[in-house]
Order: structure tokens, then C-alpha cells, then sequence
């Protein structure tokens, strides 16, 4: 009898440590989900706000710390040039046009975020011309508070023939 008692009590143990570990990750996976779309709605208006020429909503999205190595450049940059891809192409009267934002990957863990995607889009001059480019795009976010910002990053070119 008092091996089935201790069996049972056993048993009710496990099940208690079990039903509070499932919970604390529902909760953690929840906010991970809510931070993985904050991010990627962040990484849509990254976008929208080249494609505006909106310098200053461009450069609120970026860490004070900032390093990162963009493709048009040839070695790493701060955050206080940050926008001169942008102003290199304005500055020809050229005008950006987003295309395709195809998601490759997230992985949020705590208050860091690392998103992989391709973005498509053209520089049209005054004839609404201009050459598709795609890019592969990794930024690492970080939470502050309630805020995110891109704390580092790369991208390249993606090539016209695809790796296998």
C-alpha cells in the first residue's frame, strides 16, 4: 500500500512539474511570436521608409551602437552612415520601389532577433526604369524596453543563378 501511495504521489508530482514547465513555454512561445511579427513588421517598414525617402523613421530603426556591412559597401559602416546607400542613388534623382519581401527565417531568444530575407526592389529614373536587384538580408535586432533596433547586420547580392 505505501508503494502505491508513494507511486501516486510520484506520479501527481510529475504531472504538476509538467503542467508548469508547459505553461512558462506557452507564455515564452507566445511573446516569442509576438516579437518575431513585431520584428518582421519593423523590417516591412524598413522598406516603406526607403521606398518614402523617410531618412529620419530609416534611421530611428537603427541602434546607436549599430556595425554592420551592407552589400554597396566596402567595409563595415556605423550607424551614422546608415543612409548613404540611400542618398548615393536620391542623389541621381533615382527612386526607390520595393518589391518582393520573402521571409527566409527568425530566431528570437530573449531580447535578440535574428531575421534572414530576400528583398527585391529597383532605383527607377525619371522614366520609371531601373534593373530588379535581390538581396539576402541578415539583421540582428535588440530589444530595449519595449523598442527594437538593428543592432548589426550584412547583406549581398543574390546571385542570378541560384546555388543548388
Amino acid at each position: 500500500m505505501k508503494l502505491s501511495v508513494c507511486v501516486f504521489a510520484a506520479l501527481v508530482g510529475l504531472l504538476a512539474i509538467a503542467k508548469v514547465t508547459f505553461a512558462a513555454e506557452t507564455v515564452s512561445s507566445a511573446q516569442t511570436s509576438k516579437d518575431e511579427q513585431t520584428v518582421w513588421n519593423l523590417e516591412r517598414a524598413y522598406w516603406r521608409y526607403v521606398q518614402d525617402n523617410d531618412l529620419s523613421a530609416y534611421s530611428n530603426l537603427w541602434h546607436k551602437d549599430f556595425l554592420g556591412w551592407p552589400s554597396v559597401t566596402a567595409a563595415p559602416v556605423r550607424k551614422d552612415h546608415i543612409t548613404d546607400w540611400i542618398t548615393a542613388q536620391t542623389s541621381k534623382s533615382l527612386v526607390f520601389k520595393t518589391g518582393e519581401f520573402k521571409p527566409a527565417a527568425i530566431q528570437v531568444t530573449g531580447d535578440v532577433a535574428m531575421v534572414c530575407y530576400w528583398i527585391t526592389f529597383k532605383w527607377l529614373d525619371k522614366d520609371g526604369n531601373g534593373t530588379a536587384r535581390t538581396l539576402r538580408i541578415t539583421h540582428a535586432w535588440l530589444k530595449t524596453g519595449n523598442d527594437w533596433q538593428i543592432i548589426g547586420g550584412m547583406s549581398m547580392p543574390e546571385p542570378e543563378t541560384p546555388r543548388k
